[in-house]
């Protein structure tokens, strides 16, 4: 005999409900709510973040939105949640969420950027480009240590040693800073130094680094896949928002697409898309999405316009000797240029650049 179909009304194993506890609750209170879960044959999942605790009811859905939960000590809320990807909802936090990169704010109405170079090559070299930025007006410096490349004998990186040129840089321009990680193993020791931790392309669906930041008492940047849909990124941001770290920022870098005039193409629509399904702050990487140092500025001036919260552009001192994706980098002169454009786009549309 076939086997009967669900009932659609009472659907099994999905997350139902999230249960949000009040920021002064007691671990009382949490394994009241989590053994009431489980005495009714439901999973609990916690998710405990520097602001606030959530539980992920996953069951029955009937049984589960049949108790009275916010009656139960230390609960201020729940939230039913239909979307697949459940924390990074709008279904979840209907505002926009805020964060704080080393004091400087991503989100929240402003234009944040984020410049320097793709990556870090001698202490001259980064000093010259974080001087150009910080005069300009960027807010936070770029560079990277730790760098994926498709040949394995390409530069990879000056791995600790870059880490250790930039928290020099940023103590002398005060200035915090992003740097990418690639390896679970060495999620600690770039957490150790960096001010936001960044997630490549490649990686935004390596799950096992994605929980390992998840971890980590310092903001995440996730750059979409190049043949991600704007879904699976947002699952993707799960991973590291269900571990307990809520301080997450997306980024748009290019798809791949048929086209071959740039290296990818930015989906621009992917800004307001996101920001409709989602709170978490979303901004704008131009240098990598179009490839080509022409296409910077009319790419930046396009995201200002669509309402992304910020950019994160390449800018070296001397393109033509990048060890890195010299062809996309921005000279300082060309980037103080295209700083004014930003401030002069934002003004006209009622926001402001930090910096």
């Amino acid at each position: 005999m076939p086997p009967s179909p669900p009932d659609r009304a009472t659907p099994k194993g999905d997350d139902s409900l999230l249960i949000v506890l009040h920021h002064d609750a007691t671990e009382a209170d949490l394994a009241h709510v989590v053994q009431r879960l489980r005495d009714i044959g439901a999973d609990a999942h916690v998710s405990r973040g520097r602001t606030r605790t959530i539980i992920s009811a996953v069951g029955d859905r009937i049984r589960i939105q049949q108790l009275p939960w916010e009656a139960f000590p230390g609960v201020e809320r729940t939230v039913p949640v239909l979307k697949p990807f459940k924390f990074v909802s709008r279904e979840f936090q209907s505002g926009d969420s805020v964060v704080q990169v080393g004091g400087v704010d991503v989100g929240g109405g402003h234009v944040t950027v984020m410049a320097g170079p793709c990556a870090v090559e001698s202490r001259d070299q980064l000093f010259r480009a974080a001087s150009a930025v910080k005069k300009a007006g960027a807010a936070i410096l770029r560079g990277d240590a730790f760098k994926p490349r498709t040949s394995p004998y390409s530069f990879q990186g000056l791995e600790e040693e870059g880490l250790m040129l930039l928290a020099e840089a940023r103590e002398e321009f005060e200035m915090p800073f992003i740097a990418e990680v690639l390896d679970p193993r060495t999620v600690e020791l770039v957490a150790q130094y960096a001010d936001m931790i960044r997630i490549g392309a490649r990686n935004m669906a390596n799950f096992t680094l994605l929980a390992e930041v998840g971890k980590q008492d310092k903001p995440v940047m996730l750059k979409r896949g190049m043949n991600a849909t704007i879904e699976e990124w947002l699952h993707a941001a799960e991973y590291v928002y269900k571990e307990g770290n809520h301080q997450v920022v997306l980024c748009e870098r290019g798809i791949r697409t048929f086209e071959d005039q740039t290296r990818n193409t930015l989906d621009i629509s992917a800004v307001p898309v996101v920001q409709r399904l989602s709170h978490l702050p979303i901004i704008v990487d131009p240098s990598h999405s179009g490839g080509r140092r022409d296409l910077v500025a009319p790419l930046t001036r396009a995201a200002i316009a669509v309402g992304a919260d910020g950019v994160l552009i390449d800018v070296h001192p001397a393109p033509e000797t990048a060890l890195v994706d010299g062809a996309q980098a921005i000279l300082p002169s060309e980037f103080e240029v295209l700083m004014d454009e930003v401030r002069a786009l934002a003004a006209a549309l009622g926001r402001d650049v930090i910096g």
